[in-house]
């Protein structure tokens, strides 16, 4: 795996990876507006996409009728430098018919256990938790 990070001003950057996906972020400097996610900001987006990722692919592999996933991740960053995560907690909303909470439970669980390589290396400095709520849209 390959990217590239290029300078584009003002504390703005422009993060270009192999598959040709580009992305603005920093933290711009004075009143300029915001170009786009700090670079911690996308490390947690990373994390919440790679297991929601896994946890999708897992419960349709489990035939379950899944519509929809959001993780809301919280955080807490170290006061001093390097100022590292130190506590990520990932809440899954899982959506579909008739979803089975102990199919989703487990997909959590082998996310965080096993697959999501995001989430196991954020685990080297930050307590990283998970819970889950199931929202049956059959009703």
């Amino acid at each position: 795996m390959k990217a590239t990070v290029t300078w584009a001003g003002n504390r703005t950057f422009v993060g270009q990876t192999e598959s040709g996906h580009a992305i603005a972020f920093g933290t711009a400097l004075g009143e300029a507006p915001k170009p786009g996610p700090s670079p911690m900001e996308l490390l947690l987006i990373g994390t919440g996409g790679c297991s929601a990722w896994d946890v999708i692919a897992i419960l349709e592999k489990s035939r379950e009728a899944v519509t929809d996933c959001r993780v809301m991740i919280d955080a807490d960053r170290a006061e001093t430098d390097p100022k590292v995560f130190t506590r990520i907690h990932l809440q899954f909303i899982v959506s579909g018919r008739g979803l089975n909470p102990e199919k989703v439970a487990r997909a959590v669980q082998l996310s965080a256990d096993k697959y999501c390589s995001a989430s196991v290396m954020m685990g080297k400095t930050a307590v990283v938790t998970h819970g889950f709520e199931v929202v049956d849209t059959s009703l």
